[in-house]
């Protein structure tokens, strides 16, 4: 009898499984991506539900659904803010309204205008960033929103942490955004204290709700601090020893922030909300009225891009500045791992005549993103893409020129993740002069690398040539 129902309840897991396998293929055939992806997903799911289903679970959704689109959408509550926003813009002439292909489609793209009366200001490195962060949250006077993918609970982590509980208990509102999947190590008692300092703290949530406790493939990558609405902090930095080259692995750490004043600043504010909001359902009451600075009339556009959005901005972004190339086009990022429409894009701007640069790490902090990067060098060197690996130390940063007109700092990597599943922030310069700044930072990276080329891969062993390919086949879950 027992063995009876032992054989009713195996039949019932087994049949339950092989339904939930067939409901999931017909979500991933009326949601999928690409149709190597759907085909792969819908044979596994039918074929292994039991290993299938659980992992499409956790990765197979490239949609972060009931995330509060607040620019998009006229439900929200922070779309008053919004419109209050734009009103004042125009009011204040703050706008660019001139005529340019590449900002005016990425403004479309985005829905957010291009500002002109900014300052953007490069960061070298640790050091630097943090000392200019940490100098303006010092001279805070009514609140601090600080967000980052990554707080660690060393030297640079507790600095962080008592300047922002010294700053809550002066008196000034301080909100704290955390993803709790790169802050998986730090200890609750690190937010307990900051909690019991008078800060506002918050983790992103991406598995919060019922129906979604293992979306924790998700990550909100952005790195943001905003000081009274005036001056505002992105980049590729996180909080951490390593980020100063203070790591006995990695050693010298090359990273690049960027420091904006005016009225770009309350887009980054924007965005920031739109992340608190979805992750507390709370709107802080915080200076919506940016100035153009008299002294500084950069044109600035930060770029938001995220899997809640309508459209792939993140890789449409990326293609529309490699086509936009028309002399240089230089890519610094720790991982390149590009998708098809990408790497076409980058393919024919080296035909053209472009001068088509990747600057890339030489020593991996992730294995298989580094060995998928080698599959792609064969594709690049045909077309005359030039590859590049940094020798001086790990290479970290997320920078991209494109000719003397536009210049990108941010949070986004060239790769599936960074283009489809991340939360990500890029800031777009529209000047000649901060375009000559960094070309002048990356012909110094450049002095310190080395030029790679497909004949160093062939070179390699059949085991590791084998790594590689199989690799590449995870490319788009990493």
């Amino acid at each position: 009898m027992e063995n009876s129902y032992f054989i009713y309840i195996l039949a019932f897991f087994v049949i339950g499984f092989y339904l939930a396998g067939l409901v999931a293929v017909i979500h991933v055939i009326m949601n999928g991506r690409t149709a190597q992806g759907t085909v792969g997903w819908a044979i596994a799911l039918l074929e292994l539900p039991y290993i299938a289903l659980p992992l499409y679970l956790i990765i197979g959704s490239h949609r972060f659904w009931g995330y509060i689109k607040a620019r998009r959408s006229g439900d929200t509550e922070l779309h008053h803010i919004v419109e209050e926003l734009a009103r004042y813009s125009d009011g204040e002439n703050i706008t660019c309204d001139a005529p340019d292909p590449f900002k005016d489609i990425v403004s479309t793209l985005t829905k957010l205008p291009v500002t002109r009366g900014n300052r953007a200001e490069l960061l070298i490195d640790g050091n630097n960033t943090f000392q200019s962060i940490f100098e303006s949250i010092d001279t805070a006077d009514d609140y601090i929103l600080i967000q980052f993918f990554i707080i660690r609970n060393d030297y640079l982590g507790r600095q962080l942490k008592e300047k922002l509980i010294s700053k809550a208990q002066s008196g000034t509102r301080v909100y704290l955004l955390y993803d709790e999947i790169g802050c998986f190590r730090l200890p609750n008692r690190y937010l307990r204290e900051l909690e019991k300092g008078g800060v506002e703290v918050s983790g992103f949530k991406t598995a919060r709700g019922w129906a979604h406790p293992l979306r924790i493939n998700f990550r909100n990558h952005r790195k943001i601090v905003i000081v009274d609405g005036k001056t505002a902090f992105a980049g590729g930095l996180n909080v951490g020893d390593e980020y100063l080259g203070r790591s006995s692995r990695f050693g010298y750490w090359r990273d690049t922030h960027l420091k904006l004043d005016g009225p770009s600043v309350h887009i980054l504010q924007l965005t920031f909300c739109e992340d608190w909001y979805w992750a507390t359902h709370q709107v802080p009451v915080l200076n919506w009225k940016p100035a153009k600075l008299t002294h500084s009339d950069q044109y600035v556009l930060p770029v938001p891009s995220g899997p809640a959005d309508q459209m792939e901005t993140c890789s449409l972004f990326f293609v529309q500045a490699i086509n936009s190339a028309r002399k240089r086009l230089w890519i610094v990022s720790p991982y390149f791992v590009p998708d098809e429409q990408v790497m076409t894009a980058l393919q024919l701007a080296a035909l053209r005549g472009v001068d088509v640069r990747i600057l890339l790490p030489d020593r991996p902090d992730h294995l298989l993103v580094y060995l998928s990067s080698w599959s792609y060098y064969e594709q690049a060197e045909q077309a005359g893409v030039k590859i590049y690996r940094y020798q001086k130390g790990f290479l970290h940063q997320k920078v991209m020129l494109i000719d003397n007109d536009y210049a990108t700092v941010g949070t986004a990597n060239l790769d599936n993740r960074s283009f489809r599943i991340n939360f990500e922030i890029t800031i777009m310069v529209l000047d000649g002069k901060f375009c000559q700044q960094v070309e002048t930072m990356l012909k110094e990276d450049f002095s310190h690398a080395t030029q790679v080329s497909v004949d160093e891969y062939r070179q390699k062993p059949f085991w590791y040539r084998l790594a590689v390919r199989s690799a590449r086949l995870l490319s788009p879950l990493q």
